[in-house]
Formats: structure tokens, sequence, C-alpha cells
């Protein structure tokens, strides 16, 4: 039985791969070459792995770009409907503007009005301190000068900014929120799965459930409470993904450049296809490496083949390795901070030259550190 399984199987191999004999004549002579059937099955493997890596990179490659083309269709539609948004209030605060000119009622009342709009603006605005840029975009805008406007017209002045304000604080969280889900797509993460529930924010803004709630707590008219819920609204969306990217390694271990990336690829020893579970950067020796994300280092030290290695836990099932590095500014235990120093550049190690080798690991798998690099690369943007 094992005899007739051995000729079926040497059947089929001559059939798909017999011996072929191949001349070349050249300059008057005449070579030949034996291609037997051993070897044209090793040729049928190389290029089989070769049309493999082929067909995964450009998959990768076409899903990077489809997700960046959603994305980008995502924040054009939140940009549209922000233009839709202010368009609509100005053409309200023009109408407020003739109604409150002409109008017989008293300024004590308008004025207090906009003292309970200041005082829910101050709310918001608070919740605002210490995100990048936010002291920028909503900066209240100066009030006419005592003798150049009437009293009505001051206050009116007032309300308008008023409403600018908080229209410019959703409209500047939405944006940051959208940017952020963008980077997590970008490394191929779910936004959602990153972001905690419940909200991250205190007081009467998550108290009330809806603006008619809100306008009671905080005594302003139903339309300014609707502003004020989407504002806050959109910061706690901001706020969660923002604390999630913090831990994540989106940022990049070198400014160095790239060698090899992720994916298969030759070995530089044997020449053989293998499996490539990083990126290499190639840069003087010594050249300063640092971490990716804040966490603690899980191991320090000498690891078969990779030779001087730092790995860093950073909690939710990730994990970064440096590799091949000719010295470590670390120990087991410790915990680092985003971009602080962690070893240097070398050769140590199965390397055939001064590099390093970069992994990200999630819940036990590698990933491509390309996808993470360019999400940090957009949040840079």
């Amino acid at each position: 039985m094992v005899e007739e399984q051995g000729a079926v199987r040497r059947s089929l191999i001559d059939r798909w791969f017999p011996e072929r004999h191949v001349y070349l004549r050249q300059n008057g002579e005449t070579r030949g070459y034996v291609l037997t059937s051993g070897r044209q099955m090793m040729m049928a493997g190389v290029a089989v792995v070769g049309a493999a890596w082929t067909l995964i990179a450009s998959g990768g490659f076409i899903f990077d770009m489809v997700m960046a083309n959603r994305a980008d269709e995502e924040i054009a539609r939140a940009r549209a409907a922000s233009e839709r948004l202010n368009a609509d209030l100005q053409a309200r605060l023009e109408t407020a503007v003739i109604r409150m000119s002409t109008t017989t009622g008293s300024l004590d009342e308008m004025a207090q009005m906009v003292e309970r709009r200041h005082a829910a603006l101050t709310n918001v605005m608070g919740m605002f301190r210490g995100v990048d840029g936010a002291e920028t975009v909503m900066a209240p805008a100066p009030t006419p000068p005592e003798g150049a406007a009437t009293p009505v017209q001051r206050i009116v002045a007032v309300r308008m900014d008023q409403e600018r304000l908080i229209e410019r604080a959703g409209d500047f969280a939405q944006s940051r929120a959208e940017r952020l889900r963008l980077a997590f797509r970008l490394a191929g993460l779910n936004p959602a799965a990153y972001a905690p529930t419940g909200s991250a924010l205190g007081g009467p803004l998550v108290e009330a459930d809806d603006a008619k709630a809100l306008a009671t707590i905080l005594d302003v008219d139903e339309p300014f409470a609707v502003r004020i819920r989407h504002a806050a609204d959109n910061l706690t969306e901001m706020r969660r993904l923002a604390d999630a990217a913090e831990a994540l390694p989106f940022d990049r271990p070198t400014t160095a450049r790239t060698t090899s990336s992720f994916g298969v690829r030759f070995d530089p020893f044997n020449g053989r296809p293998a499996v490539h579970q990083g990126q290499d950067f190639a840069a003087p020796l010594n050249t300063p490496i640092y971490a990716t994300a804040p966490g603690i280092v899980s191991f320090a030290g000498v690891r078969s083949g990779y030779g001087n290695t730092v790995e860093i836990d950073h909690g939710r099932g990730f994990k970064t390795r440096y590799a091949h590095l000719n010295s470590i500014a670390v120990r087991t235990g410790q915990r680092v901070g985003l971009t602080q120093r962690i070893g240097a550049m070398g050769s140590t190690g199965r390397s055939t030259g001064v590099h390093l080798h970069y992994e990200v690991w999630m819940n036990g798998r590698p990933q491509n550190p390309a996808r993470f690099m360019r999400a940090g690369d957009t949040l840079v943007q």
C-alpha cells in the first residue's frame, strides 16, 4: 500500500514537474542545463511565496487607503454639517439683533439673561482647560467701547459672542474627536472599543438627560442649553479618545530611516523567505531610542537572536519590543513615560549592522508598527 502511494506521488510529480533540459547557444557554443523535478518544485515554491507576499502587501496597502478615504469622508461630512450650523446660527443672531434693538423691555432683564449665559459658558469653558489649542479657538471677542455703542448694542454684542463661543466649542471638540477616530482606524483599531463608557465630566452637564432639564438647572434658555449639551457631549467623546490614545504606542522610537518593513522578506542570513515581525530603522551607533508610549518595563536584558532588548508593557494587551540595542538605559519593573530614552541603537544579537528592530504586539499577536506610527502622525497633524 505504501509503495502504491509512493508510486502515485512520483507519478504526480513527474506529470507536473517533469525533468526538463534547457540549451543556451552563445558565441557558437551550446550549453545544456538540467532542471530536475526537485529544482522546479523549489522554484515554484519561491514563486508562490513571492505571490502570496505581494497579495498580502497589496491588500494591506489597499485596506489602509480605503480606511483613510472613509475617515476623510466622515471629516468632510462633519465639516459640512458644522458650516450649515454656523450659517443657521448667523441667521438667528441677525434676527435676534433686530428684535432686541427694537425691544422696549428692561435692560436689567437682558443683562440678567446674559449673566446667566455667562455662568453656563464658564462651566463649559472650564472643561476645555488644558486642551491644546482650545484657549485660542475660544477666545472671546472684544466688547465695543462704552462711548461707541448704546447699552442695548453692547448687550447684543455680548450675546452674539456667547453664541459664537458655544458653537466654536462644539465644533472644536467634534473636529478633534474625528481626527482621533481617524488615527485609531489607521492603526487598525475600533475607536469605540477604547473609549470607556460613562461620562468623564461631572456636574450639571451630566446630571441633565435632556436640554429642557439642563436649561432649568443652568437657568438659561432652552436653545442655548441645546448647544451647551452638544459641546459637552463632543468634549466628553474627545477626552475619552484622547486619554486612550495617550496610552497606545502611536509615537516613533527613533527618527531614523526605515530599512525593513513588517511582513514577509528574505532572511539576510540564509536568503530564504521569512516573516519579519517588526520594522527596522538604521542610524549611527548609539542613536537614542525612545519609548513610544508610557508603560512598565517588562524585560530588559539579552534575548536569543534579539541581543540587548527592552520590552515595555503598555496595558490593554499592548507591548512593544526594542532589539539589537548597544546599551540599555532602563531596568525591569521601571515605569517609563512617553519619549523617555530607554537605550541606544546597536548591532547585538542576530544582526547584520547597526539598526533598531521595533515590534508592536497586541494581545499576543505582532502588529504592523507602520500603522501605529501613521496614526501618531495623523494626531500630530
